[in-house]
Parts: C-alpha cells; sequence; structure tokens
C-alpha cells in the first residue's frame, strides 16, 4: 500500500501528539462538528487519556465507538460507557451507536485489530464486505470472546472508510503487526485486508 505508513514503539503520548495534530487540521478546516470513530477495548485507552489533557475545542469533536457490546452503558464491558466518563468532562459529545443512527463522515477513524484480523466487532466468521448496504449492523461474534461474550453493533467497512485518514494501533503486539503487514500486502483475506484493499486515504498504523 503506497497511502499507508507505519511507525513502530510509539508511546502513548507519541500517539497523542499525532491524534492532536490530526485533529487540530481537521478542526481548522471544518465550520461545525468534527465526528471521529474510536476503538475500544483496552489498547487505545492510555492513548485517550493522553489526548483529552491536550488543549482542542473539544466541544465540537463527536466521539464516536466504532463498536460496542449490547449492554447497558454502565456495564463494565460497555464502549460508550468509557468513552463518555473520559471525553464528556472534556466538553467532547459521545455518541451511541444504535442501528437507526446517521453515521457521519468522519474526519478520522480510528481502529485497533484483534489477533485473528477483526476491526471494530466485524469478525471473520461475520463475511464483512467492501460494499455492504448498511452503515451499521447488529452481529453475534463466533467464537464469543472470553472476556467479552456478547453481542454486538459495530460499523460496516463502508462506514470505517467514509473518513479523511485511518489510524491503527496495535498496542506493541508483535503477532498483530505480522499479520497486519500480511494484510496490507494482500496476503490474507481478513476483515482488516479488505478494509486496507478498499482505502484510498491515508492510513497510519503504530504497531
Amino acid at each position: 500500500m503506497q497511502n499507508l505508513t507505519i511507525n513502530e514503539n510509539a508511546k502513548p503520548g507519541d500517539i497523542a501528539d499525532w491524534l492532536e495534530a490530526r485533529l487540530l487540521k481537521a478542526l481548522a478546516n471544518a465550520d461545525g462538528p468534527v465526528p471521529i470513530a474510536v476503538p475500544g477495548g483496552s489498547t487505545p485507552f492510555p492513548i485517550m487519556e493522553e489526548l483529552v489533557r491536550r488543549s482542542l475545542d473539544w466541544q465540537r469533536i463527536v466521539v464516536w465507538p466504532g463498536d460496542d457490546r449490547i449492554v447497558p452503558e454502565d456495564h463494565a464491558a460497555s464502549n460508550t460507557g468509557k468513552l463518555r466518563a473520559l471525553f464528556e468532562p472534556a466538553g467532547a459529545e459521545v455518541a451511541a451507536l444504535t442501528v437507526m443512527e446517521k453515521i457521519p463522515h468522519f474526519a478520522l477513524c480510528w481502529l485497533g485489530m484483534g489477533g485473528d484480523g477483526h476491526i471494530a466487532s466485524l469478525f471473520p466468521n461475520t463475511d464483512p464486505q467492501v460494499d455492504a448496504p448498511q452503515k451499521i449492523v447488529r452481529l453475534t461474534p463466533d467464537p464469543l470472546p472470553p472476556e467479552a461474550p456478547f453481542d454486538r453493533i459495530s460499523l460496516t467497512i463502508p462506514a470505517l472508510l467514509d473518513s479523511d485518514d485511518i489510524l491503527f494501533t496495535l498496542g506493541g503486539n508483535a503477532d498483530k503487526a505480522r499479520i497486519f503487514g500480511a494484510a496490507a500486502k494482500g496476503e490474507n483475506d481478513l476483515p482488516v485486508a479488505r478494509l486496507l484493499g478498499a482505502a484510498a486515504q491515508d492510513v497510519t498504523c503504530f504497531t
């Protein structure tokens, strides 16, 4: 992929610096709200904790979870609940995923990746397509991850691709970096490979 930049050995503060620069640019180029999609799981939260300390116009930023577990927002497994606790005190709006939501064009789509190559909650068994007609789907991972055995709601590949920039953070996991590298070369057909193969915008990955 000629539009892919891979950065190794970055610390959460380094990634927060990158995000701050991208968000400052997006805020400067837009008159209204700036929507961004962000991942759940444990890896991104140290980065987010660094990011919310930055002097951004948070009241213009709308944070969308890329996916969530179908649980109440006060449940420990809820991505939305965790995002609200982190971003709303800074002044940002946090959107909740429902099948009725109108999904915006994102200034930035930030993704993680599972060891099986899934992105958001688009697991291999769900056979996500780059031309899916929906922007958001309810689904059941198979197998259900033991740490989060819940049905999911997720943005689809077309919704994730409807963004100015795409960012991946892999949390220093060498196995994930290998899978991501193979996907970027088209050497597998995992969900991450399908998204990367269709991405026309710049993609940045912090391994």
